[in-house]
Order: C-alpha cells, then sequence, then structure tokens
C-alpha cells in the first residue's frame, strides 16, 4: 500500500516548525527559502521489519526571505526514491516517508535550526523487495504571503539507505551428548518480505556457526554453511566440550545482520 500525500500545510505550535501555514491553498512559486546542513540518521542505514514503526532522525539549518518569520515560512522534510521529489510527492500512488516531528530554534532573524525525525511504518511505506534502496531527503517549503501559500520542492545530498531486518534462529541436538559424538547444528535465516508482510527464506546466504565453550566469555568461528534455497542451514560437528552455539552474519547493502539466539549443550 502506498502512502497518501499529506497537506502542505502543518501545525505549528510555539518552536514547532512546519508551518501554521492555514492560508489559501499552497501555489508552485520560488519561495526563497533555503536549507542547508542537512544530517539523516547521522548518516547510518537503518533496519526495518514488517511491523514496528522506524523513526530516523532528521537536522538541518532552514533560513527565509526579509520580512517572513518562521510563523511565516517553513520547510518540510521527506524521503523518497525511484523519482523525483515533485512525482514522489505530488503523483498518484505516491511512497514517501514524511516527518513525525520537527522542533525549530530561530538563530536570528532569518533562519532556524531544526531537528527531530521521520516516520517509516512498514505496512504503509514498504510494499516490495525495491524498497530497500537509498532514499533521498526533500523539502516542501511553505510561505505565506498575504494570506497566500506558495510551496516549491527543494532537494538535498542527504540520503537514507533503508535495509530489511532479518533473522537466524538455532537448533543443535542432540541433548545432551556424549563426548566426542556427532553434533548436528541447524538453524534458519529469513528477512522482512514487506510483499507479504512476514519474514520469508532467506536462501543462498552465509551464515557462520560460532562456539562458546561454558565459562569463557569469547566466541569462537567454527565454520561457514552457505543456506539452501529454504534458508535452512544445517552441519555436524564433533562435541568435545560443554558449550553454546549460535549462527550469526553480517548486513549487505539490502538486509541486516542477524545472530541467533545460542543453544547451550551439555556434554557427558
Amino acid at each position: 500500500m502506498r502512502t497518501g500525500r499529506s497537506a502542505l500545510a502543518a501545525v505549528l505550535g510555539g518552536t514547532i516548525a512546519l508551518g501554521a501555514l492555514t492560508a489559501q491553498p499552497a501555489q508552485a512559486a520560488d519561495t526563497g527559502i533555503k536549507v542547508s546542513k542537512v544530517v539523516v540518521n547521522k548518516g547510518k542505514s537503518i533496519v526495518v521489519g514488517t511491523t514496528e514503526t522506524k523513526y530516523p532522525t532528521v537536522s538541518f539549518r532552514v533560513t527565509w526571505p526579509a520580512g517572513h518569520t518562521i510563523s511565516t515560512a517553513s520547510a518540510m522534510p521527506f524521503m523518497y526514491h525511484g523519482t523525483t521529489a515533485v512525482r514522489a510527492f505530488e503523483g498518484p500512488g505516491n511512497q514517501v516517508f514524511l516527518h513525525d516531528m520537527i522542533t525549530c530554534n530561530e538563530d536570528g532573524s532569518r533562519a532556524a535550526n531544526c531537528e527531530g525525525r521521520l516516520r517509516i511504518r512498514p505496512r504503509e511505506n514498504l510494499d516490495s523487495a525495491a524498497d530497500a534502496t537509498t532514499w533521498k531527503l526533500a523539502f516542501v517549503a511553505l510561505l505565506d504571503v498575504k494570506g497566500k501559500t506558495k510551496h516549491e520542492y527543494l532537494n538535498s545530498s542527504a540520503t537514507l539507505q533503508v535495509k530489511r531486518a532479518a533473522r537466524a534462529t538455532v537448533n543443535a541436538s542432540p541433548e545432551p551428548v556424549v563426548k566426542n559424538r556427532t553434533l548436528t547444528v541447524t538453524g534458519k535465516l529469513t528477512r522482512a518480505d514487506w510483499a507479504k508482510r512476514a519474514y520469508s527464506a532467506y536462501g543462498g546466504k552465509a551464515a557462520r556457526l560460532e562456539f562458546r565453550k561454558a565459562g569463557t566469555t569469547t566466541w569462537k568461528a567454527v565454520r561457514t554453511v552457505r543456506a539452501n534455497s529454504a534458508g535452512s542451514l544445517r552441519t555436524t560437528v564433533k562435541a568435545t566440550a560443554d558449550g553454546s552455539w549460535r549462527w550469526m552474519f553480517g548486513q549487505t547493502t539490502t538486509t541486516g545482520g542477524a545472530t541467533s539466539a545460542a543453544d547451550y549443550v551439555d556434554v557427558r
């Protein structure tokens, strides 16, 4: 499901920016508003599952033309990908991440420093594996001129890498096991499927089997195993000491990393 377009005018209260512009419908025009020093999520990627709302941070500086104040000039941030800012915000079936809460503190008579967060609701904003990509940040600039609202779209160089959340499970058997006998360690790799609203098999991904001997705190790599098409992992090892087993793998450009819970095995 694509998110719907929000109104161009949002509510302003005190130092909460993004405009008390309750004037006539906005018209596209050069507003004279500028944004700079834009940072999204401190430059880090964000991993999104299938249900939990995520709130990447955003900060920026906004300036406006002479004769205006923070109550008549504002810039509303949003993120998009795969198109232009205008088409993303206004087009049919549009898909954007809108702001959740932005606070702006005036710095001089014609500028303000703003910070807050954006909002990603996976069930509303993400519906394809193609959404695990680089999203771009833009702004709707709003200017109230004698009761009429002008708006324009301002691009920025800030981006956000959105990744699919992943999971790993583990099971070591038999439990307990006779010393020096064979221990079979299995597992399952899955990742968020935004189209199905569920976690689906992460086939072909390589995961590392690790072991932590009882009484120690260090995990040691045992071997690397590649999951089959169903996301299943399986290998055998010799049971030599009590300890815990787990699977783990690192993140990629489209998917976050994951580490399974530990499965403790008693060796007798």
